[in-house]
């Protein structure tokens, strides 16, 4: 038999999770001229792209633009895609090492972390997981319900995911209609009677975690006033030192614009978005019936580690939010996979630098490796995936150098193929998501919209006749 990674005989890699991580890894291996690969995507969806397609802001078109270029990658004939196809239900880690010399796994970061404090499980509390993936179409959320009634809603937290939350509730039904926004989601917010959006940072201004575009959106919403109290803008001392040591331009940008909002005060629009900084929920108060009603605040001040990282701690002052409505969005965590090594304390893959480890002997475990957020934690943007990737790839193109891979017995394409169809039929290719894709985007062109998603399995079967 030929060398692996050769025409008689190419590298076969199977790649679980087809979010940005997983394409970039398949790219980047693609890429290299040294070795021929033949890679297979998995996905539990019938649709790839993961939080691109769930995750990225319905109102973001230009974010999900880079769906093209997973188009290119998928568009080489050594590349297949595998959805509806779940790893731990219809194939497992030893169905993977008797067809492929590597597995990578990017299944990224898919539930959320809590809060941990009393009354965090009352009704209409939730996670941000939820209702993002909910207004964005995915079908495990399509079916959730959230108390739109509501005036006053709180969302925890100040990175992009809660801005992307506070916006979408602030925004008009003229706003969200031009945008891919769910159907049902569309319809619901239309109805919604909220009126007051409170955003909740534990640290200062100069710590919060959104981006410089993020938090400019919010000053040009339609029937939206943004509010920040002065106070809660002026610089501590530790954070201007810190500023004035490293000059850092993005977060003085953003702390312009923050400033630029505390002097605007209110215009008279229907809707007040809130932003609040130094406070920390310590419990939520929830009514005879067990909904929330209310939110106890206590007032952080900051202080310096020993790294020299600036941390919030809670100071002797409290005050009581009125809200009818949380959303908390303070973390996301990866979830464990069937047989492959996880850190518990990181909610990661335990690896080095792409390679997994095994627990005991702490060495590689040959052919196994991971990227993206599963690998390193839910950390940076869309394109932060692509250095992670590369860095992943270079692993897998080291082993295969040095034939530290896997040893399949049915390393051919058909083998692979024919187990997937049995224990899975109605998988979908990737031929399949474009003729979706195809259908979504003249139904939303006939409505004036980016496309109109399909949410539910059942629906997509429909529209391929099958």
């Amino acid at each position: 038999m030929a060398n692996v990674g050769t025409d008689a005989n190419p590298l076969r890699v199977a790649v679980i999770g087809a979010g940005p991580s997983g394409f970039y890894v398949a790219d980047h291996l693609f890429r290299q001229r040294e070795f021929v690969v033949e890679l297979d995507l998995f996905d539990r969806l019938p649709t790839p792209f993961g939080l691109v397609r769930a995750g990225v802001a319905p109102d973001h078109q230009k974010i999900k633009s880079v769906t093209k270029v997973f188009d290119r990658i998928a568009s080489r004939p050594n590349f297949r895609f595998y959805g509806n196809v779940e790893f731990g239900t219809h194939v497992n880690v030893q169905d993977l090492r008797e067809h492929y010399h590597q597995i990578c796994y990017t299944t990224g970061a898919q539930t959320d972390r809590r809060m941990g404090i009393p009354g965090e499980d009352f009704q209409r509390s939730y996670s941000t997981t939820e209702f993002v993936t909910w207004y964005n179409g995915h079908p495990d959320c399509r079916d959730c319900q959230f108390d739109l009634s509501q005036e006053r809603v709180a969302v925890v937290g100040v990175g992009n995911v809660a801005v992307d939350v506070a916006r979408i509730l602030s925004s008009t039904p003229d706003e969200l209609v031009k945008t891919d926004i769910a159907d049902y989601a569309l319809e619901a917010l239309s109805c919604s009677r909220v009126k007051e959006i409170t955003l909740l940072g534990r640290r200062g201004p100069a710590q919060a975690a959104f981006t410089t575009p993020e938090i400019k959106e919010l000053g040009e919403l339609a029937d939206a006033d943004v509010v920040v109290l002065p106070e809660e803008v002026k610089l501590d001392d530790l954070s201007r030192a810190t500023l004035e040591h490293n000059p850092d331009q993005a977060t003085i940008r953003k702390l312009e614009i923050l400033q630029e909002y505390s002097k605007r005060g209110t215009t008279g629009k229907s809707r007040k978005l809130t932003i609040r900084f130094l406070v920390s929920p310590v419990e939520l108060i929830g009514d005879e019936v067990g909904q929330v009603v209310g939110m106890r605040l206590v007032r952080n001040e900051l202080y310096a580690t020993e790294a020299g990282t600036l941390r919030p701690k809670h100071t002797d002052q409290f005050e009581e939010l009125p809200v009818g409505l949380v959303f908390r969005s303070v973390g996301y965590r990866g979830v464990p996979l069937p047989g492959v090594p996880f850190n518990d304390k990181w909610s990661v893959i335990l690896n080095e630098k792409g390679r997994v480890i095994n627990p005991n002997t702490q060495q590689p475990v040959v052919g196994d490796y991971t990227a993206g957020w599963i690998k390193r934690g839910p950390t940076g943007v869309v394109g932060t995936n692509k250095p992670d990737a590369a860095e992943t790839a270079g692993c897998m193109l080291e082993d295969l150098a040095r034939d530290s891979i896997l040893k399949p017995k049915q390393p051919e394409v058909a083998a692979a193929r024919s187990l997937i169809r049995e224990r899975q039929p109605n998988y979908f290719t990737y031929a399949d998501w474009l003729r979706l894709d195809e259908l979504e985007v003249t139904k939303g062109q006939a409505a004036g919209r980016p496309r109109i998603k399909f949410t539910s399995l059942e629906d997509m079967l429909s529209a391929l006749g099958r």
